[in-house]
Order: structure tokens, then C-alpha cells, then sequence
């Protein structure tokens, strides 16, 4: 008896995981409070063009959302291969902690893999892409878990 079909099931099975066999990998983490009904909220958005609310089931997002996502995890955890400095870097990894301002009714923790991040709704000097992670844990919420915030 030859152990070469077990051999070429091993080598099949560590070239599936390799590539890409295990579970999604996570955007980042959204972690939303505030002082609203329904301002509560852990959103998990996952590679795969998933997102899960408050340890819910998996939901699919858009395209559009998808991108959005991926978009604003360069920004967090840095491009490699921008000119600047600063998205080199991203902003997770200037570990971005913004008080809130006088009148906050969000306030936002965002982890990604380069680090985590803290802002609210009234923030000053907020990075654009800071709104636009706002906007879009809104419409994830929304659209895909059909929460009413």
C-alpha cells in the first residue's frame, strides 16, 4: 500500500487552506453608543461582503457598502504603497482618541487590525473618514440588519 493519495490529500488540503480555506477575516469592528433608543450597537463587517449586528447572523451588504468598507479599512490600517506618510500609517495606527463635543449623541470605537479608534458625533477636527464611517455603520444597520438606527 503507497502513501502517496494520502501525501496529494495532504497537499491538497494545506494549498486550500492556504489559500484562503478559513474564515473571512473582519473589515474592522464597530462599537456605536450614545443617548438615543437604538443607539446601541456592535457591528462586525467581515471581507466576505457580510456584516453582523449586536452577535447577530451574517447579513450580506452591497457591492457599493462592500467597497465602502474596504475603502475605509486602507484608511484605518495604511497603504503601503501611498507617497504620504500619514495613509502609510492610517489613522488606527495613530491610535485617533477625539473628545466629544458639548452636545454628542453617538460616540464611536472602531477596531481594525493596525488598532482602534474613538470619535463622536460632535468631534472636532474629525477625519472625513471618520463621517463616513458613521454613515455607513448607519446604513449597515439599516439596510442589511433592519435595526431602525
Amino acid at each position: 500500500m503507497t502513501k502517496l493519495p494520502l501525501l496529494a490529500a495532504l497537499a491538497i488540503a494545506a494549498t486550500l487552506t492556504a489559500c484562503g480555506g478559513g474564515p473571512p477575516a473582519d473589515l474592522f469592528l464597530v462599537t456605536r453608543s450614545g443617548s438615543i433608543p437604538g443607539a446601541k450597537l456592535t457591528l462586525r463587517v467581515i471581507d466576505d461582503g457580510g456584516v453582523s449586528c449586536n452577535g447577530g447572523t451574517r447579513h450580506d451588504i452591497t457591492s457599493e457598502q462592500l467597497i465602502e468598507a474596504r475603502e475605509l479599512r486602507r484608511e484605518l490600517d495604511g497603504d503601503d504603497h501611498a507617497k504620504d506618510k500619514a495613509k502609510q500609517e492610517g489613522l488606527a495606527a495613530q491610535r485617533i482618541n477625539l473628545p466629544p463635543g458639548s452636545v454628542t449623541t453617538l460616540s464611536y470605537r472602531v477596531r481594525s487590525e493596525k488598532g482602534t479608534v474613538v470619535f463622536s458625533d460632535t468631534s472636532a477636527r474629525q477625519p472625513q473618514a471618520f463621517y463616513r464611517m458613521a454613515k455607513l455603520t448607519r446604513d449597515l444597520a439599516r439596510q442589511a440588519c433592519g435595526l431602525p438606527r
